[in-house]
């Protein structure tokens, strides 16, 4: 469906469609220069000492679980508030979710829930910045260290988000990053391995690449690995962005006080916190909340009423836990907080390119919708 204002949306600037379009002048649209290129731009943002682009964040955290040799069966621990990727990963790599209880406000997995998670069939703990909005991460490695477990942080809806001065992403043992078109910037398709040891950033590439190790021929694999690798095309895209990334994410920020600034008007909205106690947020998306007192259906039907209207807007999320994938498994998970906020949470338009005048559409839409479920109850 096609709508007036839309969810999200990339931007794509003549400079842009130049950097692809240099690429395409050339013989070299795989495993080339630029590949090189968009990962040592990466490293020098991020202040990670390796990085490994592939065609999405899905496969880096993948390649992420791979290369810390999780044990086949152990146990992961994650929010159950997130995006599919991270749950299919873990079942396909034969290993076991266990979910944990998240904040009302951050959207983010509370620590000490984490902790006391723990049992000693842990192998990881996977880390989420939920919507870009940075979560206690220093501690989680504490404790992580502390129990001896590993941790993978996943920043794929937080590039440039900050902890203490230092970004998203580089705290876990890897982190993941997305560059999918609905993020901060995109390559098309993408996402990225970060790492601070040789040998985990070596093994990431072989398996990159049909398991190839760069010191022998060609047609020498070393184990079996996949074809996940990124092209110049989307990389001289990802080049091209990342470059005006601190634009992007002042833009987006300035985005998110409109919102709150309009939203007041509306008190059966609860907004998003514009800071965050642990560093600085990059803005993903802007979720709202209906008030305690609206249901699931309320919410969808003012999704549905949004959309007639000309509004896209998104459910963010469905949790994990409930998905009919998890309906054989032998665990059961209490997450009251997580059930909760996912029967209330709404994504509402969000991009780089977006208006005051039209974030002004979007408010008086969702005053509509609310009006008409009043008027209806």
């Amino acid at each position: 469906m096609k709508f007036r204002i839309p969810l999200a949306q990339p931007e794509i600037t003549d400079a842009d469609r130049e950097a692809v379009q240099a690429v395409l002048r050339t013989t070299t649209l795989s495993t080339g220069p630029k590949v090189e290129e968009f990962e040592q731009a990466l490293c020098a943002y991020l202040g990670s000492p390796f990085a490994v682009t592939v065609n999405s964040g899905t496969s880096a955290l993948q390649l992420a679980v791979e290369i810390l040799t999780l044990a086949p069966g152990s146990e992961v621990i994650l929010p159950s508030f997130a995006f599919a990727a991270p749950l299919n990963v873990l079942l396909h790599c034969d290993l076991k979710p266990v979910f944990v209880d998240i904040e009302a406000d951050s959207f983010n997995t509370k620590t000490e829930k984490i902790e006391s998670a723990i049992t000693n069939r842990t192998s990881a703990i996977l880390a989420i910045h939920t919507f870009g909005r940075p979560l206690d991460i220093t501690a989680i490695c504490a404790i992580a260290k502390r129990r001896g477990v590993s941790v993978i942080e996943d920043a794929c809806e937080a590039l440039g988000a900050e902890i203490r001065g230092r970004k998203a992403g580089t705290f876990g043992d890897v982190g993941v990053l997305a560059f999918y078109p609905n993020k901060q910037i995109t390559t098309g398709e993408g996402g990225v391995l970060l790492s601070a040891r040789q040998d985990l950033d070596r093994h990431a590439r072989r398996l990159r690449n049909q398991g190839r190790d760069s010191s022998l021929d060609w047609y020498q694999h070393v184990e079996a690995g996949y074809s996940y690798r990124l092209s110049d095309i989307n990389c001289a895209l990802g080049i091209s962005q990342l470059r005006r990334i601190e634009a992007i994410l002042e833009r987006r920020q300035w985005l998110a006080r409109i919102y709150d600034k309009r939203l007041k008007a509306l008190p059966e909205i609860l907004r998003p916190s514009l800071e965050s106690t642990h560093g600085r947020i990059s803005w993903f998306c802007y979720v709202v909340q209906l008030a305690r007192n609206f249901s699931r259906q309320d919410r969808d039907q003012v999704c549905r009423s949004l959309q007639q209207q000309g509004i896209g807007c998104g459910r963010y999320f469905a949790t994990l836990h409930r998905q009919p994938v998890m309906s054989q498994a032998s665990m059961r998970f209490d997450l009251p907080v997580t059930d909760f906020v996912a029967d209330r949470v709404l994504a509402l338009p969000f991009y780089n390119q977006m208006t005051e005048a039209e974030v002004e559409e979007v408010v008086a839409a969702l005053g509509n919708a609310i009006a008409e479920l009043r008027r209806n109850s």
